[in-house]
């Protein structure tokens, strides 16, 4: 049977290749357990100085968690698999983050949600002509998880508050901008990097120089501007305010003074979960001034009450199983939302043995 993780060493590389590309490496339980447990077993491994990541087939890194699963297990003891799932991921990220050897990850295709989660933490973050990045968790009524709580709030102005609340898919030299990654490298180079990474003998006491100095032989130091930053000062603008609702206001007035973006912008956010839109705005306010750990255990908490929120079925359905792209949302107001009903989220009985600290 094929493993959908692919793991090897050679001359003191580790090679981590998600091998699902029929579902764009969407990470299962099985695949985030078998990486947890690799990495977690390569770090101390005196055999193993550099570990570079990447995913099989021609359309992306990984596309996120499969969420698919939880819709089919939902009258069949999801929490159990939710907290299995979940728990292993943020512990497997939280690592990669902390890593003590260099991690190289290539961001080739689509690099969504859960990959967002493998990548953003490592040394070395390459990005190429075909990257669409994104946290698209809006679209299905779920909440920006994997650290985002974290890394968001690293970005520029609240550029975090928009990628979040929007879900919008952004290009390379904006994953650059942002900080999500750190290389650009053209995709025609891809295997002659590998050739290359293959003939040296890697050792502990100087792999991250000789990375280093290898992926400045083939990385670009030039990337056209990014559209993001272009749209900054107007992202600042909006999403500064501490409610959906008057960011929601804000991009109204500029909508009507004939600011397309912000008509868009406003159109996508209210086709959003009012439920989700709400949970990640406060996740984002309460992750500023929280550690990275903190951060991925408040998103466990979060993770495990959306597995009983009618929302993330009915976003998962529209989009991965019915695919009619039609959700019904319940409340499907803002005004619905209650304050307390969105603090609600952030409590859960974990198991204290499936927290992250």
């Amino acid at each position: 049977m094929e493993t959908n993780i692919l793991c090897y060493i050679d001359r003191g590389v580790g090679w981590l290749k998600l091998n699902r590309p029929q579902a764009l490496n969407a990470l299962s339980i099985e695949m985030v357990e078998s990486l947890y447990v690799t990495l977690d077993t390569w770090r101390a491994d005196p055999k193993v100085s550099l570990i570079c990541i990447s995913g099989e087939g021609t359309k992306g890194l990984c596309a996120g968690g499969d969420m698919r699963f939880f819709y089919d297990q939902r009258n069949n003891n999801v929490e159990e698999f939710a907290q299995r799932f979940f728990a292993t991921e943020y512990r497997m990220d939280l690592m990669i983050h902390q890593y003590p050897k260099p991690i190289l990850v290539y961001m080739d295709g689509i690099v969504m949600g859960g990959g967002v989660g493998l990548s953003v933490g490592a040394s070395e973050r390459i990005v190429t002509e075909k990257t669409k990045w994104a946290m698209p968790e809006m679209n299905i009524g779920f909440f920006p998880d994997v650290g985002a709580s974290y890394f968001l709030n690293q970005m520029p102005g609240h550029a975090g508050r928009y990628l979040a609340l929007t879900g919008e898919t952004i290009q390379p030299a904006d994953v650059m901008y942002i900080g999500a990654a750190n290389r650009y490298m053209e995709s025609t180079l891809w295997e002659e990097f590998i050739n290359e990474i293959q003939k040296k003998n890697w050792n502990l006491h100087n792999a991250r120089k000789q990375i280093c100095e290898l992926l400045d032989s083939f990385c670009s130091q030039r990337v056209e501007e990014s559209p993001l930053s272009v749209l900054q000062s107007k992202i600042d603008k909006h999403f500064a305010y501490e409610t959906v609702e008057e960011i929601v206001t804000s991009l109204g007035i500029a909508a009507d003074l004939g600011d397309d973006w912000a008509f868009k912008t406003k159109s996508i956010i209210q086709s959003k979960s009012p439920t989700s839109l709400k949970v990640t705005l406060s996740q984002l306010q309460k992750g500023k001034n929280q550690s990275l750990t903190s951060c991925f255990n408040m998103e466990l908490a979060l993770s495990m009450n959306f597995m009983q929120n009618h929302d993330f079925y009915e976003g998962v359905r529209s989009v991965l199983v019915d695919k009619d792209r039609n959700p019904h949302w319940r409340p499907n107001s803002l005004a619905e939302v209650r304050k307390a009903d969105v603090e609600s989220y952030f409590h859960h009985n974990i198991n204290v043995s499936n927290t992250l600290l």
